[in-house]
């Protein structure tokens, strides 16, 4: 799954995410979801959120459906 659309990410699941800094190179970081920080339903660069790590960027794909 993608991260574009809000409905698909919740608390809890595992990301990968661009972090602003990285937006250049396409890094991805890889955590667990605490936040949701974008309010539309749907963004075209990814929902963006925040980590349990604090860390802030944009979901680009959905590794895992729950921490475990």
């Amino acid at each position: 799954m993608n991260g574009q659309q809000r409905v698909n990410i919740r608390a809890g699941l595992e990301v990968d995410i661009v972090l602003k800094q990285d937006q250049a190179t396409g890094k991805l970081t890889r955590g667990i979801v605490k936040d949701l920080l974008t309010k539309s339903p749907t963004h075209p660069h990814g929902i963006k959120v925040r980590l349990t790590n604090g860390q802030v960027g944009r979901v680009k794909q959905i590794i895992s459906g729950a921490a475990q």
